[in-house]
């Protein structure tokens, strides 16, 4: 492909939170680093005290949140910055979301991504005023206008920001002919990539699984409710809803049981682990260490309890640290993690959605025990999609329609979708896991009593 023929590009990134100078230098927030350490990722919980003083405003900003404000938000992390680092704060003068970083870099333009600003910035892109600034003044941010060069609007999803700068173009060896398109959170770039386009979307599920999990759903009328984030307006596709749920930690967690035995979670680890486990079940039957039960909450609960104090529990360990072991913990793990989506989807369903499809992208395409237990957990039909990386497809639609390749982004959705490969759940299987279900739930409701008694 010659430069020129590269016409439109976007940007997918994670919702970590970048600060610059008011002439665009590096802003440190870090206490031990430098000024090149200018940015917190979006898995940083150090800001867990002031999400719990968001919480406690009972704003109606929160509405839009799932009741609960997440330390992975943006607003906590500008509060734990000004509050721990002021000469820092002092010297900011531009704040971005990286996917919007990305843009600004390539384009030049300070316009935010309505995905950005609704999903992370408690921006309310279906009213005509956006921003609160009440809200901003009750957690000690009356400020953030002043130090952020945030607009009054946000930029729905592949609009157009202009075109490549001559720095950018160089760099990247395209041409300043090509325009750039707002960008999107990478997991909403997944959504995009896998649901974007398709008919009777409020059945459908998208989960996009790595290091952690989100899962995305949309709708024609706003699905609000308690622990599941939104709903938001027009973030992936405009005129839709979308809830937002997730795990903090799952393909995390599997590499954390992993360094727990001593070993180094690699690809060539994972791998043995799971040839083992798939022999053990050919030995021992399909129910494998079935008095073994994990709570996933390792890194907190993000959906749907909403609580990121959660902590992580496993009941019926032996003295056992054979290899074996490790397998067998690792499988359990990886139930509940599935667990986890089950107990998210019911939340989804209970409050108007329909779902009984799940699309699938991420690394856990690559661990065939996720996606078995994906389907046969779940009761849902798995789809996983063939594009290889639905994250890039979505970024990809986006960048297409800014450059007027098709007439819309739902029309480029259309277009572009690519096919999936279909796994029904194993009826045989549905007794197995409705058992673990209702100890899974049981364990939920043990550890808040355990920790009543703290």
């Amino acid at each position: 492909v010659v430069a020129e023929d590269v016409v439109g590009i976007s940007f997918d990134a994670t919702c970590s939170t970048v600060f610059r100078g008011r002439a665009g230098e590096q802003v440190g927030v870090s206490k031990k680093g430098g000024e090149h350490w200018d940015t917190i990722v979006w898995m940083d919980h150090r800001a867990l005290a002031e999400a719990d003083e968001c919480t406690a405003t009972n704003h109606r900003v929160l509405g839009h949140v799932g009741g609960v404000m997440s330390p992975e938000m943006a607003t906590p992390k500008l509060m734990w910055v000004k509050r721990h680092l002021p000469d820092a704060w002092a010297r900011t003068g531009q704040l971005f979301d990286l996917a919007d970083f990305l843009t600004f870099k390539a384009s030049g333009s300070l316009a935010r991504s309505q995905c950005t600003l609704t999903a992370k910035w408690t921006f309310l892109a279906h009213e005509e005023i956006g921003w609160r600034p009440d809200f901003f003044e009750a957690v000690g941010l009356a400020d953030i206008f002043e130090h952020g060069a945030l607009p009054d609007r946000a930029s729905p999803v592949g609009s157009d920001l202009g075109p490549l700068t001559e720095e950018a173009a160089a760099a990247l060896g395209l041409t300043t002919n090509c325009r750039v398109g707002a960008g999107l959170i990478d997991a909403f770039a997944g959504a995009l990539g896998v649901i974007g386009g398709l008919d009777n979307i409020e059945r459908h599920l998208a989960l996009i699984a790595g290091t952690s999990s989100c899962v995305m759903a949309m709708s024609a009328e706003p699905c609000g409710f308690a622990g599941v984030w939104g709903p938001y307006f027009g973030v992936a596709l405009p005129g839709l809803w979308l809830s937002e749920g997730g795990q903090s930690a799952t393909g995390a967690l599997l590499d954390h049981i992993i360094r727990w035995h001593g070993g180094e979670p690699d690809a060539a680890t994972h791998k043995r682990i799971v040839e083992r486990v798939t022999a053990l079940r050919a030995e021992e039957g399909l129910d494998l260490a079935p008095r073994l039960h994990v709570l996933p909450d390792f890194h907190g609960n993000r959906s749907p309890l909403a609580d990121p104090h959660a902590l992580g529990v496993i009941s019926g360990l032996t003295l056992d640290s054979s290899f074996d072991s490790l397998a067998r913990l690792y499988w359990r793990t990886a139930v509940a993690i599935a667990l986890g989506v089950r107990h998210v989807l019911e939340a989804l369903n209970a409050n108007g959605y329909v779902i009984d499809t799940l699309h699938v992208t991420g690394g856990h395409t690559r661990n065939p025990l996720l996606m078995e237990l994906y389907a046969d957990a779940t009761g849902c039909t798995v789809l996983e999609s063939e594009s290889g990386d639905a994250v890039l497809l979505g970024t990809a639609m986006s960048a297409a329609a800014v450059a007027g390749l098709y007439p819309s982004l739902a029309e480029a959705c259309a277009a572009m979708r690519q096919p999936g490969r279909q796994r029904r759940p194993n009826p045989a299987a549905r007794s197995r896991f409705d058992r673990d279900y209702r100890v899974f739930l049981e364990m939920h409701r043990q550890r808040q009593a355990l920790d009543a008694l703290q």
